[in-house]
């Protein structure tokens, strides 16, 4: 494991794009900050489970209903009828339409390209093809988590997220938020970040506002920001992958200047969840005080897949 450099002092590799990771890990590397969970952090994160508490992370693959970002809605359909066993099958089922990884083919870099220099022409499907969510799916995820219940902290501090507004949570946010729960980010620690998007979106919404904020143009959301500083604050905490309940991890619509997905996933090689469920969780830890938690997560083995259903659970 090399000694990591800062974000100012990226990159490392002669001839890599500013502020990218690209080489840091070999020059063949396609799992980028998830190297950070080493067996021992792995290890050591077990000893986190104390009362046995499991909580899933995922929503119900149907939802959001309907889908967000012009993505489709999944059929379900049991076959067998009259015989003694059954099956099932999904038609249009879209991996990033409910709670989600996004690979680390899920976005280029429009100047620089994908993570780590791979090519256009190998990002295909199938076992030939580069970054695809079967890296990820292969390793396995699991280590110590740590939830900033952003949501929670704002609201104690007069401050309460509007959740049909795009507002951004910084930097400074979350270092009190950290502060305030009594917790500190660890390398290797898998980063979630609770605004109460979701909850919103399902307690306080009309069927006729979802339906609207389906379409990108009218989607508001409250997220990470701004694109640079959160980049560098996420390096410098040496998280392995970050996931939050809002639609794209940072404020929605984007920065008309930035995009912190361009900055997270193609230069520094940083997996990122969304819309992840992580409210049951965020009220065990507001009663007893923890939150830090043993993280498994097992993403669908798909050669050459872009995303996936995260499969994560925290365990307390």
């Amino acid at each position: 494991m090399p000694d990591l450099p800062s974000y100012a002092e990226l990159p490392v590799r002669q001839g890599a794009p500013p502020a990218s990771s690209w080489g840091l890990w070999g020059d063949d590397d396609e799992l980028g900050c998830l190297n950070l969970l080493t067996p021992e952090r792995s290890a050591a994160a077990a000893k986190l489970v104390t009362k046995g508490a499991v909580f899933a992370l995922n929503l119900r693959i149907d939802r959001p209903d309907p889908p967000l970002y012009g993505r489709g809605a999944v059929r379900h359909t049991i076959t067998g009828e009259g015989g003694n066993g059954r099956d099932d099958y999904l038609d249009n089922f879209w991996p990033q339409a409910s709670s989600q990884w996004d690979s680390l083919r899920h976005i280029r870099h429009p100047e620089y390209g994908w993570y780590n220099g791979v090519r256009d022409e190998q990002i295909i499907a199938g076992d030939a093809g580069r970054l695809g969510i079967d890296t990820m799916a292969r390793r396995g995820i699991a280590g110590r988590g740590v939830l900033l219940d952003v949501a929670r902290y704002l609201a104690e501090h007069g401050r309460p997220l509007d959740c049909a507004l795009s507002v951004i949570i910084t930097p400074d946010d979350l270092d009190a938020c950290a502060d305030a729960q009594n917790v500190e980010l660890r390398t290797g620690d898998v980063l979630l970040v609770r605004t109460g998007w979701l909850a919103w979106y399902a307690n306080e919404t009309t069927p006729e506002q979802r339906r609207a904020m389906s379409d990108r143009a009218v989607l508001r959301a409250p997220g990470l920001g701004p694109p640079a500083e959160t980049a560098a604050w996420l390096w410098d905490h040496r998280v392995a992958a970050v996931a939050a309940d809002n639609p794209a991890l940072e404020a929605w619509p984007r920065s008309p200047d930035d995009f912190m997905h361009w900055r997270l996933i193609p230069l520094l090689g940083l997996p990122i969840g969304e819309l992840w469920d992580v409210d049951a969780l965020a009220a065990d830890c507001a009663v007893d005080g923890v939150y830090e938690f043993l993280f498994t997560s097992a993403p669908l083995n798909v050669p050459g897949g872009v995303g996936s259903p995260p499969n994560a659970l925290a365990l307390k």
